[in-house]
């Protein structure tokens, strides 16, 4: 049984109905821009190395990425965010979480291989306080004023023990 509903009572029901109405309408083509292309899957490219991928594919396609492969805590932590599936927070959480990790790992690299980092440098320092002065005021205020709120409380606490 088909029957037609009336939905004019919610409020903007049926607004895209007219396509002279719609953002969109004038880029819209009918039928498709790429009616009739046809193309070959690309060769599957050689596995050397471990491939996240996400638990709602079940390959990996023919062509993927290996600039970053998973190493370490930060490796730890991204196998644990492919187990969780890409509409779940935690997936995410966690990948942003291992990206900060692999930032730590990295200046610590550099350190064992005999490099001092220039982190000032490599954070854009130079270009926040040549561009945007006032931002960077205030983010190094915000931070002065984290930083010793954290040692405070550090120096508050090892008082309390040793009382």
């Amino acid at each position: 049984m088909n029957t037609a509903k009336d939905y004019s009572h919610i409020q903007g029901w049926g607004a895209d109905l007219d396509p002279q109405n719609r953002p969109a309408y004038p880029k819209e083509r009918m039928p498709a821009r790429l009616n009739g292309v046809h193309w070959d899957q690309p060769e599957q490219q050689e596995q050397k190395i471990e491939i996240l991928r996400s638990n709602e594919r079940p390959d990996i396609t023919p062509i993927f990425g290996t600039s970053t492969p998973p190493s370490g805590l930060s490796g730890t932590i991204r196998e644990a965010a492919f187990k969780y599936s890409e509409s779940d927070l935690r997936h995410w959480v966690l990948l942003l979480f291992a990206d900060r990790i692999n930032v730590c790992e990295g200046l610590i690299d550099d350190l064992n291989k005999g490099h001092i980092p220039h982190i000032l440098d490599e954070m854009g320092w130079k270009a926040e306080l040549k561009y945007n002065r006032a931002g960077a005021i205030r983010k190094l205020a915000i931070g002065s004023a984290l930083l010793g709120t954290a040692i405070c409380l550090m120096k508050r606490k090892r008082r309390r023990e040793l009382q």
